[in-house]
């Protein structure tokens, strides 16, 4: 299990646990983790599953592919870190991840 923490706009934390080999978006939904919409089920084709990646995790969640940034184009406030929920793999090197959701989706 990995363990991921999803802070709300607000700055609240949720701390769950997900398997490895789900996605971050997968994990928010079967616990019910407020902000992550994910209007498309995780096909990415929508940007309703967008979070702030934690600066510190960059690295270990990777950059975002070509249709991922693509997608990211139809999200609300944009920034650097952010990725799409649906397209990060968790694994076990994730273990502790940050993720933080924008005020609102889409």
């Amino acid at each position: 299990m990995v363990q991921i923490t999803y802070v709300d706009a607000a700055g609240t934390p949720r701390t769950v646990k997900g398997e490895a080999g789900s996605t971050v978006m997968e994990t928010a939904i079967r616990n019910n983790v407020p902000g992550i919409d994910a209007e498309c089920g995780g096909a990415c084709a929508c940007a309703t599953c967008h979070v702030y990646v934690g600066e510190e995790w960059a690295e270990a969640v990777g950059p975002a592919e070509p249709m991922e940034q693509d997608m990211l184009d139809f999200a609300s406030d944009v920034r650097p870190s952010s990725r799409l929920s649906c397209q990060i793999r968790l694994k076990p090197e994730l273990d502790g991840l940050t993720v933080t959701t924008p005020a609102r989706q889409g």
